[in-house]
């Protein structure tokens, strides 16, 4: 009996959901019914006798009942997935080893993830768009266990080697286009034969074509901002303000305004703030804590949360620099409308227009480096 070959085809790996029960379905209907009513008949090696000549079948959802089969397993596994995801959310006995540092962390999945993206730039996405994120974890483990680079899996003889070059290459984050962790977010769930990529890149043009423009239901991308003394994350920076007062007892715009801080200033105090909790060290009276709940509770105790050191502690040109990459807390900054105002009618700005073809020019005269050889020379002064 010659044994019969079926080729079934699925655009990627999250899409073949429920595979069991997929060829359950065909293998009832397969004796029901000729396969080849059903499938494509592919020949191979056709310039061979007859006998000798292979048939392949060909089944995909360009088959009507193969489609609706496909759409019906795959609405099944999202809500599977929501289930799952939903459990993960409010799981409370979660326990994982960062990768990085090894700290061990129990209670929320949240906790873990949000400490490796504050604490070493790697952000694998926000808690709520993974699922399954303890195997998802352990699959990233695995390959640091191996000396694999997350990115460009290039493998290297020690650990040491290993952080180094993620480093050097900012490799420290995973490839996007790595189909083997498509199955960890849920956005590849969400809609029948399509990945993230195709989802992120539609054109919703023609759903609004001959209609008038209605932005009553827009929503912004969720900017997650970070606290500067915990792991708590907020999807706008004002809902961040909110919690640092009622928390922790930091009230952002009162300093602004008490302080009479522009916006660099702000910025540098935001960094500076950010480093000192980074190193465990209290900004106000600088003792130094083992761990960051031990600082937090010291800040929050001593009322030195509230009450910033000398502006020359934090008020120094490296402060420009962000300790944390990407953080969304500095883009929220702003002036308030008399320096706004007072920066209009400042004559000495440098205006560079548009058609600049001297680069090197450009890149000396930046605002940024105006402002660090000025505070430069005050300091040497």
């Amino acid at each position: 009996m010659r044994c019969v070959r079926i080729a079934c085809i699925f655009p990627h790996s999250a899409s073949a959901c429920c595979l069991d029960r997929y060829v359950l379905y065909w293998k009832k209907r397969f004796t029901e019914q000729p396969i080849a009513d059903f499938c494509c008949i592919i020949k191979t090696n056709s310039e061979t006798a007859l006998e000798d000549q292979d048939n392949y079948f060909l089944l995909c959802d360009a088959l009507p009942e193969d489609r609706e089969l496909r759409e019906k397993l795959q609405q099944q596994r999202l809500k599977d997935i929501l289930d799952q995801q939903q459990q993960e959310r409010y799981d409370a006995d979660f326990h994982g080893i960062c990768m990085f540092c090894d700290q061990l962390f129990l209670g929320n999945r949240s906790v873990l993830v949000n400490h490796m993206a504050k604490d070493h730039a790697f952000n694998i996405g926000l808690p709520d768009n993974i699922v399954n994120c303890k195997e998802f974890l352990d699959v990233l483990q695995k390959k640091i266990d191996s000396f694999q680079c997350l990115y460009c899996e290039k493998t290297f003889g020690d650990k040491n080697k290993l952080k180094d070059h993620m480093r050097k290459k900012q490799h420290r984050k995973i490839n996007a286009k790595n189909q083997e962790y498509d199955r960890f977010y849920i956005i590849n769930y969400l809609e029948f034969g399509k990945s993230w990529e195709q989802v992120q890149s539609e054109d919703d043009q023609e759903l609004f074509h001959n209609q008038e423009e209605d932005w009553s239901d827009w929503e912004e991308h969720p900017v997650c901002a970070i606290c500067l003394f915990c792991e708590k994350q907020t999807d706008t920076t004002e809902k961040l303000y909110v919690h640092m007062e009622e928390a922790h007892g930091f009230n952002l715009l009162k300093i602004k305004s008490e302080h009479d801080l522009n916006f660099y200033q702000q910025v540098k105090l935001m960094n500076f703030i950010r480093r000192q909790v980074h190193q465990c060290q209290c900004f106000k009276c600088e003792k130094k804590f083992h761990l960051k709940k031990e600082l937090i509770c010291h800040l929050e105790d001593s009322k030195h949360i509230a009450v910033l050191p000398e502006r020359s502690v934090w008020d120094q040109p490296q402060y420009y620099f962000p300790t944390y990459e990407n953080d969304t807390l500095l883009c929220s900054l702003s002036d308030n409308e008399d320096e706004l105002a007072a920066e209009k009618r400042t004559d000495n700005i440098p205006v560079i227009s548009e058609d600049v073809y001297n680069v090197e020019a450009l890149k000396q005269s930046s605002v940024l480096n105006e402002l660090l050889h000025e505070e430069l020379n005050n300091i040497e002064t």
